[in-house]
């Protein structure tokens, strides 16, 4: 992302709202089904479960069609033409029986893979990052099919009926063997899919940009308004936590509104997503009313992108901190975290920040959720890497070039928290950095660092 710089007293630019900021501003009403679409895609057994299902439906259907075949030509006194369909069902079972053997072994190549990228990036990045791992479809997919057309072989072999008499034979599956050699070729295409995603994977500069892209998936679900959500009036009610300690993922907000709005009440939802709340932690204020009995809160061990607007953030702090750590010492990746953060604060200039309602049909407030306001992001993206760069060039060039560029872009009120990074990483390096011309240096706002 490129931003014009300014002079700190020049008026701010007037500059159109980027893509995601024109998707937060649009309305949309949330889908009940949404948090479990998220949810299932943090698992890994739900892609291969459902892909067997499938094989399974498939399977039982082409045996279907073997069986009309083999009637029809049977019928029609066609022996010859159900001889050599016996002929070639015959072939086909060599191939069917050695993929059946192989495919376990291709199904273990792959687990393998996936287990060594998954070490290497929670080495490497953070262990944050498995998730990315996780939610790669990719990787699910390659592993769907080669499960699938492993138990597809082995519905195929079992359907052989072992009588070459084409007058007593009941079913040749021929359908069922090439729906077996249509699967192996998938599954060679994609595991070369599979092992060049993987290679992306392992590259942090893919990872980061995966990182930013879901961050703006999330901000882009978000329905910021351009007026402040309205004062619900008195609390009538707060409703505490009762279930497991855990991180808040996300809350059922259709599930929420609609329970509001038969109780014409309004609900405040206390914690933000990402706060790790307890059994007794005070999640909803209720006005006007008595609040629903049951609440759709998701608590699990670890953050999400879904609802969460500052995971992205701690995700990209997290990887510039151990790049800047002495083990590591790799300024260059912290200088990529150090764009995508800019980048994504950039996006936020001008959009509404803070508290954000969900309204129902009849455009009534029924659910407010808070939301890390710009001073909050801002520290979330800029504090720790500003704390680890007093003494490395690359980086505070880079972010003082971030933190003008922001400056240049973002209205009056907004100013304050990034003029206070910029002193602070002022009085860092004049601090930590003896030599003045060194000094001088590593203040130079520069969008490549060093270059």
């Amino acid at each position: 992302m490129s931003l014009p710089n300014a002079p700190h007293g020049s008026a701010r630019p007037r500059l159109p709202r980027s893509h995601w900021a024109r998707r937060a501003l649009r309305p949309r009403r949330p889908l009940r089904l949404s948090p479990l679409r998220e949810h299932l895609r943090d698992t890994f057994w739900f892609a291969p479960t459902a892909a067997m299902a499938l094989v399974v439906a498939a399977w039982w259907l082409a045996s279907l069609i073997d069986s009309a075949l083999v009637e029809s030509l049977r019928s029609d006194g066609d022996y010859d033409a159900l001889t050599d369909l016996i002929g070639i069902a015959d072939d086909a079972k060599t191939i069917v029986t050695t993929v059946s053997s192989a495919m376990m072994t291709f199904i273990g190549v792959v687990f393998s893979i996936s287990l060594v990228a998954v070490q290497m990036a929670s080495g490497q990045f953070t262990p944050r990052v498995v998730r990315i791992f996780v939610r790669s479809r990719i990787t699910k997919l390659t592993f769907s099919v080669f499960l699938a057309t492993f138990l597809l072989s082995l519905l195929v072999l079992a359907a052989y009926d072992g009588e070459t008499d084409p007058r007593l034979v009941t079913t040749v599956p021929f359908v069922q063997s090439m729906l077996t050699l249509l699967m192996v070729g998938t599954s060679l295409l994609l595991f070369v899919a599979y092992v060049n995603s993987t290679l992306r994977l392992l590259r942090v500069s893919h990872v980061i940009d995966r990182i930013a892209l879901e961050s703006y998936r999330a901000l882009a679900t978000m329905p910021f308004s351009e007026h402040e959500p309205p004062e619900p009036g008195h609390v009538s009610e707060v409703i505490t936590y009762r279930g497991r300690a855990g991180v808040l993922r996300d809350v059922n907000i259709a599930q929420l509104v609609a329970a509001a709005r038969r109780r014409g009440v309004v609900l405040r939802l206390l914690p933000r997503i990402g706060d790790f709340i307890g059994p007794g932690t005070p999640v909803f204020a209720v006005h006007g009313g008595t609040g629903p009995r049951r609440y759709a809160l998701s608590v699990g061990v670890d953050r999400t992108f879904h609802q969460d607007i500052g995971f992205g953030l701690r995700q990209l702090s997290d990887i510039a901190l151990r790049a800047l750590s002495p083990a590591v010492n790799d300024p260059t990746t912290a200088v990529q975290c150090l764009d995508r953060i800019v980048a994504f604060l950039g996006s936020l200039a001008d959009v509404p920040l803070g508290a954000v309602s969900h309204t129902d049909r009849k455009g009534e407030v029924r659910l407010v959720q808070e939301l890390p306001g710009w001073t909050d992001l801002v520290d979330l993206g800029i504090a720790e890497i500003r704390g680890c760069s007093a003494g490395n060039p690359q980086v505070s060039r880079r972010l003082m070039a971030g933190l003008d560029d922001l400056l240049s872009l973002v209205p009056a009120e907004r100013r304050a928290p990034l003029e206070r990074h910029r002193a602070l990483l002022r009085q860092a390096v004049e601090r930590d950095v003896p030599e003045a011309a060194d000094r001088e240096f590593a203040l130079v706002s520069d969008r490549q660092g060093i270059g």
